[in-house]
């Protein structure tokens, strides 16, 4: 860790500052080689990654579900573990070789008790699997993984009624808001705010947008999708 970092570290994850590093040698190590965290990346993975993630913690009410759409290597999902051992925390990743560094690392990390690892889509996620049934969380995270509206198609599902969306993003985030508020509505979403996290703590602080799940609303019909797009219905 650089030292000038350490203070921001001890706030962000107190006692647990030394599970927090063993996840960052792992992902500077086996992150990189599996090729889940860019070469370049390995020298900012505490302020750019951990240290970025964690400070979103303060947005999570207590001993909240989280779900973690996108998890990829477990940002910020698994930071959010190490950092509030109080949440109960899912990644959600359809990537098989991501799954299984988030599989091992939660091994390692002895997280077992309090993260586990769905493999599938989240839309297969909101409406189960074979061997899962629905998945319902009080918060839904997201980093960085697509734009505001499809964000929410995805993870307002995810959340229960009243609960949120909180999406990690950067400087442009007005401009989604502004590009993307009907279609998050029209989702189901309430008006979504915009919050600067770790504000004395780190610099920047991280920008991240949240969406209450204000309506449940039911999910397109396959054919009526196809036909906004300007496809054809099959006949059978």
């Amino acid at each position: 860790m650089p030292p000038e970092l350490a203070g921001a570290a001890r706030a962000l994850f107190g006692d647990r500052i030394d599970l927090a590093a063993a996840y960052a040698e792992l992902l500077a190590t086996d992150g990189v080689v599996r090729g889940l965290i860019g070469p370049r990346e390995a020298p900012r993975i505490w302020d750019r990654h951990l240290l970025n993630c964690a400070a979103v913690a303060e947005r999570i009410p207590e001993g909240a579900e989280v779900l973690d759409v996108g998890s990829g290597a477990g940002l910020p999902g698994l930071v959010l573990a190490i950092a509030r051992p109080d949440l109960a925390v899912t990644l959600i990743e359809p990537l098989a070789r991501r799954t299984s560094f988030l599989v091992e690392a939660v091994d390692r990390l002895g997280l077992a008790g309090t993260v586990r690892v769905f493999r599938g889509r989240a839309e297969e996620a909101a409406t189960g699997t074979d061997d899962s049934g629905p998945l319902r969380g009080d918060v839904v995270t997201a980093r960085a993984v697509a734009p505001l509206d499809r964000l929410a198609a995805w993870c307002l599902p995810l959340a229960v009624p009243h609960g949120r969306l909180v999406a990690l993003k950067g400087a442009s985030v007005a401009d989604e808001i502004a590009e993307h508020a009907a279609t998050v509505a029209n989702l189901g979403g309430g008006e979504p705010t915009v919050h600067r996290c770790g504000v004395g703590v780190i610099e920047p602080p991280t920008t991240v947008v949240e969406v209450v799940r204000e309506r449940v609303v039911a999910p397109a019909r396959a054919s009526a999708r196809r036909k906004s797009r300007g496809g054809r219905t099959r006949r059978r």
